[in-house]
């Protein structure tokens, strides 16, 4: 049957050839039948001339019924014609008039506006003239107009009915679209998500590499300078490089598996490196301690337990001021960070007293020269509702407050 149904589809106008010699068939039955029937047998007995131009009538009209999904409205106007013809010839009606109803119900299906009300016309009238044309000798007046009545009826619902399938394709042709356009705009937010996610990772690779390199690179400067002199403060120096480059290449790891994998879990089974949070600041003033910057670092409040957004806000900040604290802060310079507790948000405050950073870092929204440093950092604020303050700080140094609400943060 599902066969049968595609060959139906794509085939209309085979199946519509297939119903014409059908009713042709009907046609030349009738005729055969006027022709054999008594010249009192009622709507059969025809004369000659006739019955000769029944013949091409049925023709017509059966090619009306073949070539009515091809070419509707010329099929409409052969109809039309054919009609007029029958009226003038004196054809009366004969099975082949069952074409206007498939006519009047094929154009009234089609988008054609002048076509579909052409045909409304056509099936108004064509009943009426009929039964002026051919008046029945028998059953009464009565009987005429509830026969005109009932075949006006019967045009009108063939109409009805294909105009009722055309605003259901219509109907069906809309839904098509929308749900063509709701895909495109999924592929849109899908291609947005993707590259937001890209601008998160960058950010985030901004941040460990900035740190871990710079640490790195002062830990090797310090061990080449005590290398004859103080070999143990050497191997402490390449022990600092060999873990911060471990820490550098676990967080790095985390972040490129995510573009390695689709959906969000490495492909080898492995876990991913948890994301920082406060308790690791600690650990990374430690590390920058170690590298050689004095940093006083002071908790304020009760702490407790955080969105995980805001605990990686929290955690990035600091890194960051740190960094641009020993890549800026020049000699000697001393960094604070303080974290302070309340019951709608936690602020993070790094600042220094070195000769502070380039002006070019917090100016026209914080350009460092590589599209991240302030920029990042002002866009991980913003993601969780915070409010970021960074510049120069009076009497030297620089200064970076973040308030991070914990209401709304996800």
């Amino acid at each position: 049957m599902h066969r049968l149904y595609d060959f139906i589809r794509r085939h209309p106008t085979w199946v519509d050839s297939l119903w014409a010699v059908a009713l042709l068939m009907l046609s030349s039955l009738w005729i055969v039948a006027s022709m054999s029937a008594p010249p009192e047998a009622e709507g059969l007995s025809t004369t000659s001339q006739e019955q000769i131009a029944t013949v091409p009538v049925a023709l017509a009209l059966c090619a009306v019924v073949a070539l009515r999904r091809r070419a509707p409205e010329k099929m409409l106007v052969l109809a039309t014609g054919t009609g007029v013809a029958q009226v003038v010839v004196n054809v009366g009606p004969f099975p082949g008039n069952f074409a206007f109803l498939v006519i009047v119900f094929t154009v009234a299906s089609r988008h054609v506006r002048w076509a579909s009300r052409f045909a409304l016309a056509g099936a108004l009238l064509a009943p009426t003239i009929s039964t002026v044309r051919w008046p029945s000798s028998t059953g009464g007046l009565a009987n005429e107009i509830f026969g005109t009545l009932f075949m006006t009826l019967a045009f009108v619902m063939a109409w009805v009915l294909g105009d009722s399938l055309r605003t259901r394709r219509a109907y069906y042709l809309q839904l098509e679209e929308r749900a063509r356009r709701l895909e495109k705009e999924r592929e849109a937010q899908a291609k947005v998500a993707v590259a937001a996610e890209r601008a998160r990772i960058a950010r985030e690779l901004h941040d460990v590499v900035a740190h871990n390199v710079s640490v790195m690179v002062v830990q090797a400067d310090g061990g080449a300078y005590v290398l004859e002199n103080a070999p143990d403060q050497t191997r402490m120096a390449l022990e600092t490089i060999s873990g911060t480059g471990r820490q550098a290449l676990a967080e790095m790891r985390r972040l490129l598996g995510v573009l390695r994998s689709e959906d969000g879990a490495r492909r080898d089974g492995g876990e991913y490196v948890p994301q920082p949070g406060v308790e690791q600041i600690a650990d990374l003033v430690e590390q920058v301690r170690g590298a050689g910057l004095t940093v006083d670092f002071r908790v304020e409040g009760v702490p407790h337990p955080l969105p995980s957004s805001v605990e990686l806000t929290a955690y990035r900040i600091v890194q960051e001021a740190l960094t641009n604290t020993r890549k800026h802060g020049g000699p000697d310079v001393g960094a604070s960070v303080r974290l302070q507790y309340t019951d709608d948000e936690l602020s993070v405050l790094a600042e220094d007293d070195g000769r502070g950073a380039q002006r070019e870092l917090y100016e026209e929204g914080g350009a460092d020269g590589l599209g991240h440093g302030l920029i990042g950092m002002r866009e991980r604020v913003g993601m969780v509702g915070g409010a970021l303050e960074a510049g120069p700080r009076s009497g030297g140094g620089f200064r970076i407050c973040a308030a991070l609400p914990l209401k709304g943060a996800g």
